[in-house]
């Protein structure tokens, strides 16, 4: 498989690979872009695979938040200081927790008392965090020393986006939901749209992941074939095995091994496609009608944990494919909506209609520095 230069920003040198330097973890006073490849971070992923490979049994435990609502965030959003931004859905505040558990709240320039204004994030090399849009008409972001601002859009229409991912050129994309054209920001802040191949009147797709060729996949919810677009630019379609008309995956992770999992949301099986193009399905342990896990994150040793929403259980699936399900201290309905992982190896729920923060805890492994975490290949939904 070819070496495809990542664009990340200059937090992203690694400390676990001297070729990448070293810095500091949660050090932005320099942030800048540089060039990392796949190859360098799966060798990242193969060190803490085989460190955690012992570890199977998460400590899960829960944290008080200082804003709730109903629906009040959905997604989240690592930045180079350690803080984890909850992205605001319904919420009239941000909310954040820094690297040492202080969870803190801000204000923000734009809401809406219509509500489902944002829909997950994503952090652009120059440090800022862009919230994506769902039914707001501006864009919104906060940037590296907190500044939160908005900007004018190209496109909006209702719950046109849901979640981004940062493209190997540097541009954030918005992942179209309802919306008939993708759109994406480049590195100089010009907003600009592009067409699509296949779209359709409800949520087509939602959020995105960052492949180890370049491509940016779509996760299918109601669509009924993948879409993707390459480093490129180029957008293109491609079929899958197995389709729900009641929503069935939301969010995407990218393994340690390349391949990318399709978080189950209605969907009674799981389904991945590896870095060939190859599309497959394996079995689940634990499925419900409708809104099981919602977004999913990678941990350090590999293990790929969905994020329940109205799962009254944890499930993962290991680096060498086995499922498992675990308990989680906290559930209600429509509990949390994606999840970050940050320096500390914890993997942080971002709370939708939760009253209180839950996390899980593979600090048993080796932990990935802030960098590795802020890699556009984890850090997304």
């Amino acid at each position: 498989m070819a070496d495809i230069n990542i664009i990340s920003p200059k937090w992203a040198e690694n400390v676990q690979d001297a070729s990448n330097g070293v810095l500091p973890s949660g050090d932005d006073s320099s942030i800048d872009t540089f060039l990392v490849s796949w190859n360098n971070f799966k060798s990242l992923l193969n060190k803490s695979v085989t460190a955690g490979s012992i570890f199977s049994n998460p400590i899960v435990s829960t944290y008080s938040l200082v804003y709730t609502t109903s629906n009040a965030y959905r997604g989240g959003v690592l930045t180079p200081n350690g803080d984890i931004h909850f992205i605001p859905y319904n919420a009239r505040v941000g909310q954040k927790i820094s690297s040492i558990s202080i969870v803190s709240t801000y204000s923000l320039v734009y809401t809406s008392t219509a509500g489902a204004l944002y829909s997950g994030g994503v952090l652009a090399p120059n440090g800022d965090t862009h919230f994506a849009p769902s039914k707001a008409d501006r864009g919104q972001k906060i940037s590296s020393s907190g500044v939160v601002s908005t900007y004018s859009l190209v496109y909006t229409t209702s719950e046109a986006y849901e979640g981004g991912v940062l493209a190997t050129n540097g541009e954030v994309h918005f992942i179209p939901r309802n919306a008939a054209v993708g759109q994406k920001i480049n590195s100089s802040g010009v907003v600009s749209t592009y067409s699509l191949v296949y779209t359709a009147t409800s949520g087509t797709y939602f959020g995105g992941v960052l492949a180890s060729n370049g491509d940016i996949h779509f996760i299918p919810t109601y669509a009924n074939r993948g879409q993707k677009i390459s480093s490129s630019g180029v957008v293109s379609t491609y079929s899958l095995v197995y389709t729900n008309s009641s929503a069935a995956h939301v969010g995407g992770v990218l393994s340690s091994s390349g391949d990318i999992h399709f978080v189950p949301f209605a969907a009674n099986r799981g389904q991945k496609i590896d870095i060939n193009g190859t599309v497959s399905t394996y079995s689940l342990i634990y499925t419900v009608s409708s809104g099981t896990y919602h977004g999913g994150v990678l941990a350090p040793n590999g293990d790929i944990h969905f994020i329940p929403l109205v799962a009254n259980r944890g499930q993962k699936i290991s680096s060498s494919g086995i499922v498992s399900t675990y308990s989680i201290i906290y559930t209600v309905l429509n509990a949390y909506v994606s999840g970050v992982l940050n320096q500390a190896g914890e993997i942080h729920f971002v709370p939708f209609a939760a009253n209180r923060g839950q996390k899980i805890s593979t600090t048993a492994c080796l932990p990935f520095d802030i960098g590795t975490c802020c890699s556009s290949f984890l850090n997304k939904f």
